[in-house]
């Protein structure tokens, strides 16, 4: 993969999206060199990311959730997006939700930013370190995933 490789993709703000972007994010991690590690955590992080927008983007409205993944040498960035309500805070005690806790934990930094045209973008970044066992992991791509150069 070359420095400056995209995937984007919307996905309709729904469950059975989850699995299907956390697919698609991790065949590009794959391709971008990832080890077993680090793809199980960046497919983790987005499938958390994704699951989030759909959770408590739209309010029970229809709406789409854009995922994003970009490599450059050495990283890779994954941006989960949407355009609901924002960010709001916490129903439950304590902050952040289990799912911001967890992409913490996952990924080597990550933001939280309010879009001004609404909405939510959530950036990951993730350090890679290409593994022996990365080469031997085929990719599984998602039907409609699109890949392109930036």
């Amino acid at each position: 993969m070359s420095p400056g490789s995209t995937y984007t993709e919307d996905f309709p703000a729904v469950a059975e999206s989850v699995p299907r972007a956390r697919t698609a994010v991790g065949c590009f991690a794959l391709a971008a060199g990832a080890d077993s590690q680090q793809l199980e955590a960046i497919r983790l992080a987005a499938s958390e990311a994704v699951t989030n927008a759909v959770v408590h983007a739209y309010a029970r409205q229809e709406g789409n959730v854009r995922v994003s993944a970009s490599y450059a040498p050495g990283e890779l960035w994954v941006l989960v997006e949407d355009d609901g309500v924002g960010l709001r805070g916490s129903s439950h005690p304590g902050g952040l939700g289990v799912g911001l806790v967890l992409i913490a934990q996952l990924a080597d930094s990550f933001q939280i930013v309010r879009r001004a045209s609404g909405g939510t973008q959530l950036e990951m970044r993730f350090s890679l370190r290409v593994g022996s066992d990365a080469a031997d992991m085929r990719p599984h791509r998602e039907k409609g995933a699109a890949l392109s150069l930036a």
